[in-house]
C-alpha cells in the first residue's frame, strides 16, 4: 500500500502540478482556475475537519493519520516486517470503515443537496427567515407556558445590546428552542428564577437579573416579572414576554409600555412588526439611501458634461 501511495502521489506531482505549470506558460489565465481549483480544496478539507471533529470520527482521523506516517516511515527507513503489518492492516482498514460507518456515510450520501447539507458549506438561512422562525418559537413556547401557568419572561435584544445583562445569568448560548426555553421556567429548577435573554438569534443566557421599573409606572397587582420587563425595556429597546404565574396571561413591554393579556396572534404581530420588519427594513432603506449617496456624484458630472457640450 505504501508503493501505491508513493506511485500515486508521484503521478499526483507529475501530471496536476506539473500539468498546471506547463499550461501556466502557455496561457496565464490558467492562473485563476488554478487559485480557485486550490481554494475550494482548502475549503472542503477544513469542512471535512470540522465535521469529522464534532462526530465520533475524530479519534478515528488521528488513528488513521498515525497509521499513515507510520507506514510511509517504515517504508522509508526499511524495516520490511512493520512495514509488511501495516500494509495489511490499512488495506483491510479500508472495508472495516466502511462497514462501521455505513450509517454516516448513507446518511451524508441521502443529505446532498438538502439544507442539511448547504449548512454543512455554511449556506444557511438570511438572518431576518432566522429572526421570523425564532420568534415563532418564542410564541409556541410563551403559548405552551400558559396553559400551565408557568411564569416566565423573556427578553429580545435588538440593536442596543444589553451584555451587561447576559452577564448577571448563567450563559447558554444555545439555537432557540420552544422546548429549551419552557424546561428552563420549570418551577423549583436552578434556572427559573430570572430572565432569559435571546441575542443574536441565540438563547444567550437564563437566570439574569433585570433593573425593576418603580411602582408608580405600573398597576399594583402586576408582580416583579412585570416590573422587570417593564425596567429593561425603558432602559434599552429590548422586547419583553412575561407570562403571569398566577393568571397564565401573556404580556409584552416595549418602549416602556406594557401590552397587558395578548392574545397568540397579537403576540404575533408586535414581535414580527418590531423585530423583524421594522429592523430589516430600516437596513434596506438605509442601504439604498446609501447607493443614491454613491450614484449622485456620477449623474451630477453626466448633466455638467451635457451642458458644456451643449455651449460648446
Amino acid at each position: 500500500m505504501t508503493n501505491g501511495f508513493g506511485i500515486n502521489f508521484q503521478r499526483f506531482y507529475e501530471e496536476i502540478i506539473l500539468g498546471y505549470v506547463t499550461s501556466l506558460y502557455d496561457n496565464p489565465i490558467n492562473l485563476i482556475i488554478l487559485i480557485i481549483d486550490i481554494s475550494i480544496v482548502i475549503f472542503l478539507a477544513t469542512k471535512l475537519v470540522l465535521f469529522a471533529k464534532n462526530s465520533r470520527a475524530w479519534q478515528l482521523l488521528k488513528g488513521i493519520c498515525f497509521l499513515i506516517i507510520a507506514s510511509v516511515l517504515s517504508y522509508v527507513l526499511q524495516l520490511r516486517i512493520l512495514n509488511f503489518l501495516l500494509n495489511i492492516v490499512m488495506t483491510w482498514g479500508v472495508f472495516a470503515l466502511i462497514v462501521i460507518f455505513q450509517p454516516e456515510l448513507r446518511r451524508a450520501l441521502e443529505q446532498l443537496g438538502t439544507n442539511k447539507f448547504t449548512r454543512f458549506f455554511g449556506i444557511d438561512k438570511d438572518i431576518a427567515t432566522k429572526t421570523k422562525e425564532d420568534i415563532y418559537k418564542i410564541i409556541i413556547a410563551a403559548i405552551e407556558l400558559s396553559k400551565a401557568r408557568t411564569g416566565a419572561l423573556i427578553v429580545i435584544e435588538r440593536d442596543i445590546q444589553i451584555k451587561d445583562i447576559i452577564a448577571t445569568g448563567i450563559a447558554i448560548n444555545s439555537e432557540v428552542s420552544p422546548q429549551l426555553l419552557v424546561n428552563i421556567f420549570v418551577p423549583n429548577t436552578p434556572l427559573h428564577d430570572g430572565a432569559v435573554v435571546i441575542s443574536s438569534n441565540q438563547i444567550a443566557a437564563a437566570a439574569c437579573m433585570l433593573p425593576l421599573a418603580s411602582d408608580t409606572d405600573i398597576a399594583k397587582e402586576l408582580g416583579t416579572r412585570h416590573r422587570a420587563a417593564i425596567g429593561i425595556s425603558k432602559e434599552s429597546d429590548a422586547i419583553a414576554v412575561v407570562v403571569s404565574e398566577e393568571t397564565g396571561k401573556i404580556s409584552i413591554a416595549k418602549d416602556g409600555t406594557l401590552i397587558a393579556d395578548v392574545t397568540e396572534e397579537t403576540m404575533k404581530k408586535i414581535l414580527i412588526k418590531n423585530i423583524v420588519s421594522k429592523r430589516f427594513d430600516e437596513e434596506k432603506i438605509s442601504k439604498l439611501e446609501r447607493l443614491k449617496h454613491i450614484n449622485f456624484p456620477i449623474e451630477r458630472n453626466k448633466k455638467t458634461k451635457n451642458e458644456e457640450s451643449k455651449k460648446n
